[in-house]
């Protein structure tokens, strides 16, 4: 197989998240190619050739799966980055998504049994994304404006997504004023690359259950235009929610990302409520809330009932974002304490705890790794929600460290979780159970929950035990034979390790090397005699081959 070259095969199976496993005749190896469909026919270009693996870049369907039973539901489709399944049955991608994380689960939990409880549907199929943030730019260079989601694998491309099906009509019929405003006049939009140009992005938010709707027109300081008419004619549009806020949000970061550098209010107020299981949310521009109304009651109903009893506990709800979680287990629980590095998001769920007359939440700002320490209440259960990429290896040891009987992990990228369980299963906890909630259908993401428990020995057992001949007694001859069967077993020391690894692998580790990887697995650590405060010279961290070997060693010593 060469780079460059163009081949055929069929998509046997699709990886998460969205790793497309093709099979070419006559290669030993299969190829990783993104944005397919199992069952498809496929032409790809070889991109990448790295240590025997290979990635390709789709050029052509040239057969349709099996698992394809229904046409297109937008006209963009499937050139658009936003969807990649919406020719799938809704079940069909619900179970290839239980596939997926059962898969990525079965790998992380090794030598025990857990229970899978599959993948739960969002209640709406089409409609449900409450928030958007559309680009605008071309769909070809030099092409009319466009205004709506990039084109796959394309960082300039933007295809027209005035039809698109996973919001509500109200917000394509705002798109689509937006962009005819705007064609009309010949205003300029912003290219990333030169850094000149006007109109960035168009972020709309609408509340599901409030039909409360918010215009976020984001451009540069490059240009001015008078905006009053498009205020005129958005208000002016038949939709069937209301629009309460129409904001100009100044941007002149050099990034291509949504953010604020001065925001005016052109129209009504900067905020609307969402409501999610009987609490009610205030909803800004930036504010972070899950995409999914309707999928994120699921999804905190499912955390509650993972949680179980705890109106007599103290809560740990880490990485708490607006607070959402913390508030829907705030009426069933002791008191919650959520830590979130986003001082905005912190006041936010203070704010919201506030209008829902929670009083046993507590919000405080700052990283999970350095608040902690501050934190006098200890907790009896502490759910986790990182972010995709998960928690940061300094802070998860800290967390494992309160040895509570339960945690719950949610998380929105399974590999993240996986890597993550390696460590909190090495400091004794197991998976009793995971799902996940399909919160983004037709795309590749699924929010996936974990329950984990650490069940302590109890401390001592009291057992009184008679010595001698006769009923109910300990003979004698056996005292010896049952004390070598409840011997501890011995320490197992770095020279054992260096020397099982020297013989199995062929190569020699440094000591350090074995503590970089025992530290990272969250294992305790004992200060060596010799130990100096600060080295000479910094240490060249461990090989991916020897950081397995070093873990291969400790699982052959019990250690892990």
């Amino acid at each position: 197989m060469k780079k460059g070259q163009v081949y055929e095969g069929m998509i046997q199976k699709v990886e998460f998240p969205n790793k497309g496993i093709v099979q070419v005749d006559g290669e030993e190896k299969p190829v990783i190619v993104k944005n397919g469909i199992p069952g498809q026919k496929i032409r790809f270009c070889v991109n990448k050739l790295r240590k025997g693996k290979a990635e390709g870049r789709l050029l052509e369907v040239m057969e349709k799966s099996a698992l394809e039973t229904r046409e297109p539901v937008c006209s963009i489709f499937p050139a658009c980055g936003g969807c990649m399944y919406q020719t799938m049955d809704y079940q069909a991608q619900v179970k290839m998504k239980a596939e997926q994380i059962q898969s990525i689960m079965d790998a992380a939990v090794d030598g025990y049994s857990y229970t899978f409880e599959g993948v739960k549907e969002s209640p709406k199929e089409f409609a449900y994304r409450n928030k958007m943030e559309f680009s605008f730019g071309d769909e070809y260079k030099d092409g009319p404006l466009s205004l709506g989601l990039h084109k796959k694998g394309s960082t300039y491309d933007v295809l027209t997504a005035s039809d698109c099906k996973l919001v509500h009509e109200d917000m394509t019929q705002i798109l689509s004023c937006v962009l005819d405003y705007f064609k009309e006049r010949g205003v300029s939009y912003y290219k990333k690359m030169q850094h000149i140009g006007y109109l960035r992005h168009l972020l709309l938010r609408r509340g599901d259950t409030t039909g409360e709707i918010l215009v976020n027109l984001v451009t540069t300081t490059q240009e001015e235009h008078d905006l009053a008419p498009l205020v005129e004619k958005l208000l002016a549009l038949p939709i069937e929610g209301k629009i309460v806020g129409i904001l100009h949000i100044l941007n002149d970061s050099l990034s291509d990302v949504v953010q604020s550098d001065e925001t005016k209010i052109l129209y009504g107020q900067d905020y609307f409520y969402e409501k999610i299981m009987g609490l009610e949310f205030k909803i800004t521009p930036f504010s972070f809330f899950q995409p999914n109304s309707r999928g994120a009651e699921v999804l905190y109903s499912t955390v509650r009932e993972y949680i179980g009893d705890i109106h007599d506990m103290t809560v740990y709800d880490l990485f708490s974002g607006t607070g959402t979680i913390a508030q829907v287990l705030a009426p069933v629980a002791k008191q919650v304490i959520g830590v979130e590095i986003i001082e905005e998001a912190v006041e936010a769920a203070k704010e919201n705890a506030e209008r829902n007359g929670l009083h046993n939440c507590r919000f405080i700002a700052g990283d999970v790794f350095k608040v902690l320490d501050e934190i006098e209440e200890k907790p009896d259960v502490i759910v986790l929600d990182p972010p995709r990429d998960g928690i940061h290896p300094k802070a998860l040891p800290k967390i494992l460290d309160y040895g509570v009987e339960n945690i719950v992990y949610i998380s929105c990228k399974a590999t993240s979780l996986a890597r993550d369980l390696e460590m909190i299963q090495a400091r004794g906890y197991r998976v009793v159970k995971c799902t996940a909630v399909d919160q983004f259908c037709q795309t590749v993401h699924v929010e996936s929950i974990v329950l984990l428990s650490h069940k302590s020995p109890d401390s001592h057992i009291d057992v009184k035990v008679e010595f001698g001949e006769g009923e109910e007694k300990v003979p004698l001859d056996k005292i010896a034979e049952r004390a070598k069967q409840y011997q501890p077993a011995p320490r197992v020391t770095y020279k054992m390790i260096q020397e099982y690894i020297e013989e199995k692998y062929g190569f020699k580790v440094h000591t350090a090397y074995i503590a970089e990887v025992k530290r990272n697995l969250g294992l305790p650590m004992y200060d060596a005699p010799n130990m100096v405060e600060e080295l000479k010279q910094p240490r060249r961290h461990p090989t991916a081959e020897k950081v397995e070997a070093i873990k291969d060693a400790l699982k052959h010593f019990g250690v892990i």
